[in-house]
């Protein structure tokens, strides 16, 4: 049956269920974040952690993420490295945006382990093969890994439970050109190759797309940051200000909010230069909740296809609401949150989680 544009609410349940996932990054701030996030909630398993060129070049992606697993002390999970490039174009990446490491300000520490020996298209293959059905997909970057993947296994649909996207934009000004956003600008055939290859799973399993249209309604402000720090225990406040010296860093004596006040920091004088305010858009977290279903969120069933040749639109996602492709939906796409309510579920998982990890061991 061809979509009728009708909107589906989603609520958290009243009990979570376990979530098992391939997490596909380019960290990144807001992957970070969103890393953190999901190794904070209880209900959460990475099984590992694939890295994409976006943000910042492959290896520094890579690098990133092993330190920022490490600091948030998870070094037991699996960081694999994908390809140097995108599948057609010349790689661009933004440290204008997430600084020249990709973690803003954040000094992190040198990785204590190496990168794990499979490519990331290969851990799609073999993970989707070893837990059938069990595991759900969060790409936070660009779509290159999993498009390779397909590559060198099409049915790797039909064994994800789920894959979630943040990505695109539909009827909101995009964040890279006029209408396309980031992470489907830097690769846009692998885009379009993903989205083609699902429409193969049922409905119930369809891809849900977190586009800009919601993601920059979750608005990350200084208020929030001194309330992360009180929550992971930190006795002195955390502030973060416009009036305050540029590149100003934290005296913080826990590592983890030290690292996260740095990176948002940068994250936030970059939005404010370009004139949106001192706040930070953290787009990945939200699609981590999404992924977790810890946010109430709206989506409505359309037919996904990604511009490849237009001279001003190439990378622009394009949504059919109505069936006027005569093609069947390939995605649920997310067009309504609230806000508070993720800021909420955000604080206290990380929070908490921060001040256990800070807590001195046990003498018992």
């Amino acid at each position: 049956m061809l979509q009728d544009g009708s909107v589906h609410v989603h609520e958290p349940p009243a009990t979570p269920a376990r979530t098992r996932l391939i997490v596909d990054v380019d960290t990144g701030i807001d992957d970070a974040l969103a890393l953190l996030y999901l190794v904070a909630d209880p209900e959460a398993e990475i099984v590992a952690a694939l890295c994409t060129a976006g943000n910042v070049p492959v290896d520094q992606v890579t690098v990133n993420t092993l330190s920022w697993l490490q600091v948030c002390g998870r070094p037991d999970i699996e960081v694999a490295a994908g390809s140097q490039v995108p599948l057609v174009a010349p790689l661009m990446t933004t440290e204008d945006t997430h600084g020249p490491q990709g973690v803003g300000y954040a000094e992190l520490p040198e990785p204590n382990r190496p990168r794990s020996s499979r490519t990331a298209a290969e851990a799609w293959v073999e993970l989707t093969r070893q837990h059938p059905g069990e595991l759900t997909g969060l790409v936070t970057g660009p779509l290159t890994n999993l498009a390779l993947a397909l590559r060198l296994d099409p049915e790797i649909p039909l064994r994800l439970r789920r894959l979630v996207i943040m990505g695109g934009c539909f009827h909101h000004p995009g964040n890279t050109t006029p209408t396309s956003e980031w992470n489907v600008a830097v690769d846009p055939e692998a885009a379009k190759e993903v989205f083609d290859a699902f429409s193969v799973v049922p409905a119930d399993r369809r891809p849900l797309v977190c586009p800009l249209d919601v993601t920059e309604s979750i608005e990350m402000h200084p208020g929030h940051v001194a309330q992360l720090a009180r929550l992971a225990g930190c006795t002195a406040d955390e502030t973060l200000s416009v009036d305050d010296p540029r590149g100003q860093r934290s005296c913080s004596a826990v590592p983890l909010v030290r690292h996260i006040a740095d990176a948002l920091r940068f994250y936030m004088e970059f939005h404010h230069d370009q004139g949106l305010g001192y706040l930070a858009h953290v787009h990945d977290p939200f699609a981590a909740a999404v992924a977790l279903g810890t946010v109430p969120y709206r989506t409505r069933p359309a037919t996904v296809d990604v511009e490849l040749d237009g001279r001003l639109t190439r990378g622009t996602t394009v949504a059919d609401l109505y069936g006027m492709w005569g093609r069947e939906p390939n995605s649920d796409i997310v067009v309504g949150t609230r806000p508070p309510v993720f800021f909420e579920r955000f604080l206290e998982r990380v929070g908490s989680y921060i001040r256990d990890l800070n807590l001195p061991p046990s003498k018992n």
